[in-house]
């Protein structure tokens, strides 16, 4: 699995908004954003990926040129697109497009928190 640099992950947190409920949390030894416990956008090594739930956003983003696949190998997430990397030198096309994500997401239920597993006495 790919790992972020720094300036990755530096990249990252500068395009998430500022916005009550969201958190960014590692996963991996790559990042997540998460809104209400729902993620919205990811980081996978250098790699940028948003959320998108409506088919017209999937759509508007996917003809963007050098918009591709987000996740591991060949496993790419669903629902999820990879921004370009040239828009590295125009982070404010990949805000427009975490601010979208954040928005679709939002709308879903807040996840509930995972139980955590307490151990076993004697294991």
């Amino acid at each position: 699995m790919p790992k972020p640099t720094e300036a990755d992950k530096e990249f990252f947190r500068s395009l998430i908004p500022d916005r009550p409920g969201v958190r960014v949390k590692p996963m991996f030894g790559n990042l997540g954003a998460f809104v209400n416990g729902n993620m919205f956008a990811g980081l996978l090594g250098p790699s940028v990926g948003v959320r998108l739930l409506s088919e017209q956003a999937n759509d508007e983003l996917s003809s963007a040129d050098g918009v591709g696949p987000f996740g591991p190998g060949e496993k790419p997430m669903h629902e999820y697109l990879a921004l370009p990397d040239q828009w590295r030198d125009t982070p404010d096309q990949a805000r427009r497009w975490l601010e979208r994500a954040l928005a679709e997401v939002a709308e879903l239920p807040p996840k509930a928190p995972k139980a955590r597993k307490t151990a076993r006495p004697g294991g």
